[in-house]
């Protein structure tokens, strides 16, 4: 679950005001939206960590073999080109992307989106604010998007330059041309 403040009223929250919010609260996860909402991201339970922990454990095995890219768990903020600031659940970024960016960007909050990643849905979540939040993905250069959404048993599919694809579960997802020989079984 997620609880999104609008500061507008008082503030403007500037990625730099974000960046500084998080430094000050390190035990808070929160992430900015593209339009400078404040959004505190509730923890998860033990099923959904269990099943982020086992996400990132399988594209990370993959990427141990494929030396393809770097991946990235749902503490990791990137700073979007669409503007927003945000966590995915699992994320990965290929290599000479990561490469491109400066030593003091990869410190802090990475300049850069993910070329994939997932995102769970978790039993609190509200579905449409994180599929709003998969478009911002794709609008700030999102190859490859995952949206498993065990409550209503499907996986949503997200490319870039295409339209989204919905899949009952269970399913065998390919992480296509993105994370080749990648596949992930989803029950």
């Amino acid at each position: 679950m997620t609880t999104v403040l609008n500061l507008e009223p008082i503030t403007i929250l500037t990625r730099e005001n974000f960046f500084q919010l998080c430094q000050a609260n390190p035990d808070l996860e929160l992430e900015r939206s593209a339009n400078g909402e404040l959004i505190i991201v509730t923890p998860v339970g033990g099923e959904s960590g269990n099943q982020e922990a086992n996400l990132i454990i399988k594209v990370g095995v993959w990427n141990e073999q494929t030396q393809l890219g770097l991946v990235f768990s749902s503490q990791t903020v990137f700073s979007l080109p669409g503007g927003g600031d945000r966590s995915p659940d699992v994320a990965w970024v290929e290599l000479q992307r990561w490469q491109g960016l400066s030593q003091e960007e990869r410190q802090g909050f990475p300049p850069i989106c993910p070329d994939f990643l997932i995102e769970l849905r978790s039993r609190t979540d509200k579905l449409k604010p994180l599929q709003n939040k998969m478009l911002e993905y794709l609008a700030s250069g999102l190859r490859l998007g995952w949206l498993i959404n065990a409550k209503d048993q499907q996986v949503e599919i997200y490319r870039l330059d295409q339209e989204m694809e919905v899949l009952r579960m269970p399913v065998v997802l390919s992480g296509e041309d993105i994370l080749p020989g990648f596949s992930l079984e989803v029950s």
